[in-house]
């Protein structure tokens, strides 16, 4: 199940940065100071996601590549997915903002200035962002921690130079609220 999870977040991932890159790309925009900024995140979403696809596919619990342990994959498909979240916030932040800036002067009876509307870059800036949060998500869930929960009751072995000899610490019997000898 969390191969699979794993593999489908990718694919999302991937796709997601495939449209990003189209959206960045599409000269439906038009050239304005805050169209700059949201292309800078787009910019910077794209190359947020390009790493986190590299990142990602290492991380998979499907690929070999050298003598990766199990928790080394799990953290880097957890630093993936967490990359793909990040890239899709970009993403989705640059887009939202860009078209709240053209609904704005669409509805301004003041704005003397040409009537723009919501363009399919937009839309597909939308479906990036999504896909990578999503894939990103599916990716993260994917890990999870399998370190053990330590027992109510362990023991200790410890080895002393000093000493000369082993040592062998045991857990102590539950005390006694009745008790009236208190060790400290």
């Amino acid at each position: 199940m969390a191969v699979c999870l794993q593999v489908v977040g990718l694919m999302l991932g991937v796709a997601s940065w495939c449209l990003a890159s189209s959206c960045t790309s599409s000269q439906l925009w038009r050239v304005r100071i805050h169209l700059q900024v949201c292309r800078a995140l787009m910019i910077l979403s794209l190359m947020l996601g390009l790493t986190s696809t590299i990142v990602s596919v290492l991380g998979l619990k499907c690929t070999k590549i050298g003598r990766i342990s199990e928790s080394a994959k799990e953290k880097m498909a957890l630093t993936g997915g967490l990359l793909f979240i990040l890239s899709g916030v970009f993403s989705l932040s640059a887009v939202s903002w860009y078209a709240s800036r053209i609904i704005h002067e669409f509805h301004d009876p003041l704005y003397g200035g040409v009537r723009f509307e919501l363009g399919t870059g937009l839309y597909f800036g939308w479906a990036s962002a999504g896909m990578a949060i999503l894939g990103g998500s599916m990716l993260c869930s994917s890990c999870r921690k399998t370190t053990p929960l330590p027992s109510a009751r362990q023991f200790s072995y410890s080895l002393s130079p000093t000493t000369g000899g082993e040592q062998i610490y045991r857990a102590a019997p539950p005390s006694q609220s009745s008790s009236k000898a208190a060790y400290v």
